[in-house]
């Protein structure tokens, strides 16, 4: 059984998928960042984002790496899985193989490139969630989709019983401020963006889905933790001493720095699906120094 993860509040890491040298998926270095996560606390896991560079693998190699990191964890946090496609009979097949290898939920993405119009964007969103048994979370980020989700269309959706929430990545705060005001226990919002966290929360989101805690797993939750606890002056703080590193970590295009950083860690190897490349040699500097001013680096 899936766990129930309507509740799920605190730091889901946007796990990246790490390659060999050849480009296959590593498995050795894929267990040694579950590992990682589940000895610092992250509350969550997210497969097959745009962090763990699913639009460049295939069908298999995302039942494989879905199915390794849920056997993995054994239950012991949630595990999300990343249904997104631009084409919509793709993301239900996606989904409904997620939920069949025991994902606890899925991440539905808006169609990109094609985009669609108001009601195909809704009917995307409910042909799978009609399909599926397991819940789903909505993302918004017009950034790599060049669409949004309508707030009509999200006061729609916040309507269908397999809709958990929404993670809102578009960065801007009106947008936030419009989806706080449907909230509820049945519909949660989580940032995704790691710079907005304390500002999403103040909305009464429940988390962030982040890049940052693939290399700070357990400052991440306890920024969370921190601030659904009433401590807001320490969470505040954690997130303004993170700025530096949060925006070394989207010096170029996600998931970049971060795979880079991984490896400065000697968790992963810097390898990368084309289009993605190495980083540039001025930007490489900067997220070493960081990193090393963080403490993060020996």
């Amino acid at each position: 059984m899936a766990t129930d993860v309507r509740d799920l509040t605190g730091s889901i890491v946007a796990l990246v998928t790490p390659f060999k040298e050849n480009g296959e998926v590593d498995f050795a270095a894929l267990d040694r960042l579950v590992d990682f996560h589940l000895e610092n606390q992250t509350d969550g896991i997210l497969v097959l984002g745009t962090t763990g560079e699913s639009s460049t693998m295939t069908d298999a190699e995302d039942v494989a790496v879905a199915q390794h990191v849920v056997n993995r964890v054994n239950g012991a946090i949630p595990i999300i899985g990343g249904a997104g496609s631009n084409a919509t009979a793709e993301s239900l097949n996606k989904a409904k193989g997620l939920q069949m290898i025991g994902c606890d939920a899925l991440l539905l993405i808006t169609p990109y490139y094609n985009k669609s119009n108001e009601e195909g964007i809704y009917r995307h969103f409910t042909t799978v969630l009609d399909a599926t048994e397991i819940p789903s979370i909505l993302y918004n980020i017009p950034g790599r989709t060049g669409c949004s989700i309508s707030e009509a269309n999200v006061i729609r959706l916040a309507e269908h019983p397999n809709v958990m929430g929404i993670k809102e990545a578009s960065g801007s705060i009106s947008y936030a401020t419009s989806v706080a005001r449907h909230l509820s226990p049945n519909f949660r919002m989580y940032s995704g963006n790691d710079d907005m966290i304390v500002p999403i929360l103040s909305l009464g989101g429940s988390g962030v889905i982040s890049v940052w805690a693939n290399v700070q797993p357990r400052l991440c939750h306890e920024l969370v933790a921190s601030y659904l606890g009433g401590d807001y002056k320490s969470s505040l703080r954690m997130q303004l001493d993170g700025l530096d590193l949060v925006h070394a970590l989207f010096c170029e295009v996600n998931p970049i720095p971060v795979k880079a950083a991984l490896a400065m860690m000697g968790l992963i190897q810097e390898t990368y699906r084309m289009p993605l490349y190495p980083m540039a040699a001025a930007n490489r500097a900067r997220v070493e120094k960081v990193m090393r001013e963080a403490g993060l680096l020996g």
